[in-house]
C-alpha cells in the first residue's frame, strides 16, 4: 500500500544491444553517497543486460510518455526493439555505456554495487554516477528541477497517474510566516 510509485523507464545494455524496461519498484536509498535501487524479475530480458554490464539508467517519465512507458512494460526486448516500436530516442550515456531516453526530463546513470535476491525480484542497489536533466525543467531562479512542470508519471494499483499539485516544501508546516 505504499503507492503511488514513480513509473520509470530503465535503459540498459550498450550501443550495440540495449533495451528499456518499465519499473515501479524503485527509489532513493541513500543521500551521501547518492544511491538508489530497482527491483527486476530475473526472467526479464533486461535483467541479464543489467547483470552483465552492472549499470543502468533510470529515466523519469512524463504523462506524455505514458503510452510508451506502458508498452515497454508489457512487451519483451527479446521480441521487440522497444526504441523503434515506441519512437523513444536513445541518447549516449555520459558516465555509463547504456543510453538514456532523450524524451525523459531527468535521467539518472547508475552503477550496480550489490544484487540482493528477494524472491520474485532481485534488487539492484546502485551508486548514482551522473544525472542528466533537460534544461526545460530547471527553474532559472533556483536551479532546481521543477517537478510540477515535468508532469511526472506515477503508478498505483495497475493504473497510471500524473503528478499532482505542489502543496508545500519540506518544513513548511513549522516555518514562520512573513
Amino acid at each position: 500500500m505504499l503507492n503511488p510509485l514513480p513509473a520509470v523507464l530503465v535503459s540498459c545494455g550498450d550501443a550495440s544491444r540495449s533495451n528499456l524496461i518499465t519499473v515501479a519498484w524503485t527509489g532513493t536509498i541513500c543521500t551521501n553517497p547518492p544511491m538508489l535501487y530497482i527491483s527486476v524479475r530475473p526472467e526479464r530480458f533486461s535483467y541479464g543486460l543489467i547483470r552483465e554490464r552492472m549499470e543502468f539508467t533510470v529515466n523519469l517519465t512524463t504523462a506524455a510518455m505514458a503510452h510508451a512507458t506502458d508498452w515497454c512494460g508489457v512487451r519483451s526486448g527479446r521480441d521487440y526493439d522497444k526504441w523503434a516500436e515506441t519512437g523513444l530516442t536513445p541518447v549516449p550515456g555520459v558516465a555509463v555505456g547504456c543510453p538514456a531516453v532523450g524524451e525523459s526530463p531527468l535521467s539518472i546513470e547508475c552503477r550496480v554495487k550489490e544484487i540482493v535476491s528477494l524472491g520474485s525480484h532481485d534488487m539492484f542497489i546502485a551508486d548514482v554516477v551522473n544525472v542528466l536533466a533537460d534544461d526545460a525543467y530547471i527553474d532559472p531562479a533556483t536551479g532546481a528541477f521543477d517537478l510540477a512542470r515535468a508532469n511526472l508519471l506515477q503508478y498505483a494499483h495497475g493504473n497510471y497517474y500524473a503528478t499532482g499539485d505542489h502543496l508545500g516544501r519540506f518544513g513548511f508546516s513549522v516555518r514562520k510566516k512573513k
